[in-house]
């Protein structure tokens, strides 16, 4: 198992500030050890319509330069464009299904495999079942225009966000029913806190289609600060044979974070964890 950070905290999503350009991000998540780097797909950092050519050139460069791995990209969150799959209108619908395209050659580009796919939320006067069947469409022309590049979609149930794909079994339900090779599956252990739902179920429930987590703490806490259970989570990890990208996604639910201290205190919680757990297991 691989630990990455999230690049949220390091950026204006969600509350503004702080934010600090991808060149200053990759830095500092490098001098605090982890492997890899998960990039979302947003401005400051990396909106695809705002990269040139050379400057995706650039950030390979920086990625290789500082050791770091792409472990994964997340589209653009909601706002202006929406990126809803499972929205009613249909020039939405397309609009995200390019921006994923675009976001898996990026991806591919930058040496990642693994593309977060988020399936939407319900808008008022769609019923459930068109929703869902808006974003089985979309998933589904996604994971075959972007099958040459060799990145792998992974369906992330967010309950605290969503109300379309809440859980593990709708996340399940959403695989089996696109039916993919390169469509897989992730949680996300705050939205599993949310639900007062336990952990390690959702390793054992995915099982082998469990490709990357998301970790955070209750109330996006780094982990070892609130509620969740991380060594039963790595146990469960362990027994399924994980060993994709375990990725903070912390320090961005309100304004004031120091990114730097979140970053650096949720290594230090779970790099020793992951080590002692793992150990006792293998002896290695």
């Amino acid at each position: 198992m691989k630990i990455s950070y999230n690049t949220w905290a390091y950026s204006s999503f969600f509350v503004w500030v702080p934010s600090y350009p991808l060149d200053e991000t990759i830095k500092r998540i490098a001098r605090l050890g982890y492997d890899g780097i998960e990039i979302g797909a947003a401005a400051p950092h990396a909106y695809p319509p705002h990269l040139s050519a050379n400057r995706r050139a650039q950030i390979r460069d920086l990625l290789d330069e500082h050791g770091l791995s792409l472990s994964s990209m997340l589209p653009a969150p909601s706002g202006g464009p929406g990126n809803n799959p499972a929205s009613p209108v249909a020039e939405e619908r397309r609009a995200t299904i390019e921006h994923y395209k675009e976001l898996a050659e990026l991806t591919a580009q930058w040496g990642g495999k693994t593309l977060i796919y988020l399936p939407g939320w319900i808008i008022f006067g769609t019923s459930r079942r068109q929703a869902l069947k808006w974003t089985r469409e979309c998933l589904a022309e996604i994971a075959d225009s972007i099958a040459h590049t060799g990145v792998t979609l992974v369906i992330e149930p967010t309950s605290h966000d969503t109300n379309l794909c809440e859980s593990a079994d709708d996340a399940i339900e959403l695989m089996e029913d696109v039916n993919r090779d390169n469509v897989k599956l992730m949680f996300d252990t705050f939205h599993v806190l949310y639900r007062r739902e336990v952990l390690s179920d959702y390793a054992y429930k995915m099982g082998e289609n469990l490709k990357h987590i998301h970790i955070a703490d209750s109330d996006r806490l780094p982990p070892g600060s609130g509620d969740g259970d991380f060594p039963s989570l790595v146990d469960a990890l362990l027994d399924t044979g994980f060993d994709g990208y375990l990725t903070m996604e912390t320090g961005f639910h309100r304004r004031g974070i120091e990114p730097d201290e979140d970053a650096r205190t949720s290594i230090e919680y779970l790099r020793p964890l992951v080590e002692a757990r793992t150990k006792a297991r293998t002896g290695f």
